[in-house]
């Protein structure tokens, strides 16, 4: 059987051999068949095994006994130096060969040289997905523990409203004096050392009861946009604020009667009716009703009450209740003493601000240097009013150094903005409107230019601690036609102490989402604190 399986062998090679020699080989084939296959099977390799092919150990791999105990750390015993280390233990996925007959593994730790390996690049679509996802969580610090009260704190806290209202007036007359401090600039106040102790007295005294009282949207719905802002951002900052304001109003020394005036004129006013009797009924209805169900406003006559309006017809609101218009504190933005409502020494200026963008009130805030200022004077806007006819009249493509337009015509803008215009001028013409105040004096201070203000018997706001002559520029409304004259007159030397005392005066000026120490909202309710201490009788006792 054997010898029969050896001579059909025999015959089948000997075939074959007499086949394959009757047939041509194409080697060229045959090689280049060979080279894919040689190159696609290294590829295969790279991917499949656990660590790069570049990879040389230089010393022998460790040996790890598995039968001894494992459990943070292990012994690698290296033959090559007779020492052991105790290393973290190596993952399992590192395991590339095992020994069963003497319960041995031979590892090798990949993960250094994956690190170091080069990074196939991702796509741009990948990359930011990847740092969207990559992003850093910010953990926000706890706050730092409340001091406690001290001594004095814990006196005056235990003052009734009455007593404690005596003790600041008091402490006013003794306030000590301020030589240097890194939070205000002299040069803008008239007197910093009584402003300063005032606002100090503020922080530790002053509470404020809201009324909830009234329907929206007249109440307690803020407009926050617009030339008339200011009313809603104090409303808004005000009835957020857990500093001054309390729940319970017998401790208040202070009552908000939290109405917009714009709202008012949205909700009420029918155009072009010239009727705005209608307000001033609704809000004197309200008072009498707040009267009514509250002791607190005939307690005083409402001496200790308040209001902020911004719009042009905020003192016209009030004229229909006499205790109202009479007693309350107004911090209004029309504030002439011309019509009789505006009392000088009780009722406060409220600046009026432009915000064009409620999210970032603080967008655009800032202005030029001196020597990028190449216009010496700017005004833009529309004709209404008495002065601006007489501004344009006299000025207007008169002088290439005083550029007065009515409203900025298309020509113009396209070359340079109105925001550009304000940051390139030396003085901002600020000419009053309808009414007495407007939102370029702001303006002005925002964009860092020297506001030149005309408008006979306004208030200015803060005038009864800052010194408006220390960085603004106030011409009488017979005066315009000298202009020119006015501001040549004023030296270089004087006008750039006025140029950085805006720069200094500007963060009083500002609307913080956040408020911040003496900033706007700051100020504003510090000038009724102040107006509130200046009529507060102190009683014999």
């Amino acid at each position: 059987m054997s010898k029969l399986l050896q001579r059909f062998s025999l015959y089948v090679m000997r075939e074959v051999f007499r086949v394959s020699i009757s047939y041509k080989i194409n080697w060229t084939k045959v090689c280049l068949i060979g080279a894919i296959l040689t190159v696609g099977g290294i590829a295969l390799q790279m991917l499949i095994l656990p660590y790069p092919l570049h990879t040389w150990f230089v010393s022998r791999p460790a040996t790890v006994i598995l039968y001894e105990p494992m459990e943070e750390t292990m012994e690698l015993n290296e033959t090559h130096n007779n020492s052991t280390e105790r290393l973290p233990l190596i993952p399992l996925n590192s395991v590339v060969q095992q020994n069963a007959t003497d319960q041995m593994v031979q590892l090798v730790s990949v993960n250094q040289e994956r690190e170091t390996a080069p990074k196939r690049r991702k796509s741009s679509r990948r990359r930011k997905h990847a740092k969207l996802k990559e992003k850093p969580i910010i953990l926000t610090p706890p706050p730092p523990p409340r001091r406690p009260p001290s001594a004095l704190e814990r006196h005056v806290w235990s003052l009734k409203p009455v007593e404690a209202l005596a003790y600041a007036k008091e402490e006013l007359k003794h306030a000590p004096t301020v030589i240097d401090d890194a939070d205000l600039y002299a040069p803008l106040f008239l007197n910093v050392s009584i402003f300063k102790r005032s606002y100090e007295l503020m922080e530790l005294i002053l509470k404020v009861y809201i009324y909830r009282d009234g329907s929206r949207p007249i109440f307690h719905t803020p407009h926050l946009r617009g030339i008339y802002a200011s009313e809603g951002w104090f409303m808004k900052l005000m009835e957020e604020n857990r500093q001054f304001v309390t729940k319970d109003p017998e401790k208040a020394h202070l009552f908000y009667l939290a109405y917009s005036s714009r709202q008012l004129q949205t909700a009420l006013y029918v155009p072009d009716s010239h009727n705005m009797k209608p307000l001033s009924i609704y809000l004197r209805d309200h008072v009498n009703w707040i009267a009514g169900k509250y002791p607190y406003w005939n307690r005083t006559h409402g001496y200790d009450h308040f209001l902020v309006a911004c719009h042009d017809w905020g003192p016209y609101t009030v004229n229909e209740h006499r205790e109202l218009s009479q007693n309350t504190i107004k911090a209004l933005c029309n504030a002439d003493l011309s019509e009789g409502v505006f009392k000088l020494g009780k009722d406060v200026s409220l600046p009026e601000t432009t915000i064009r963008t409620p999210r970032k009130p603080l967008r655009n805030v800032g202005g030029k240097r001196v020597s990028q200022r190449p216009i010496l004077a700017f005004f833009a806007g529309n004709m209404h009013g008495r002065v601006r006819p007489i501004l344009l009249k006299h000025w207007n493509d008169k002088d290439d150094d005083i550029r007065v337009y009515g409203p900025l015509p298309l020509r113009v803008s396209r070359k340079m903005t109105y925001i550009q215009h304000m940051k390139s001028s030396k003085y901002c013409i600020c000419p009053m409107g309808y009414e007495v105040n407007s939102p370029r004096i702001i303006e002005a201070i925002y964009y860092e230019c020297v506001p030149v203000i005309i408008a006979d018997n306004f208030v200015l706001p803060f005038s009864e601690f800052l010194d408006w002559s220390a960085f603004s520029v106030v011409v009488a409304e017979k005066d315009i036609p000298k202009l020119k004259e006015i501001l040549t007159a004023i030296p270089l030397k004087r006008y750039l102490t006025m140029q950085i005392n805006v720069k200094m005066v500007q963060k009083h000026f500002l609307w913080n989402p956040k408020p911040l120490k003496y900033d706007l909202f700051h100020m504003v309710l510090h000038s009724i604190w102040f107006s509130r201490l200046n009529l507060f009788p102190i009683p014999r006792t």
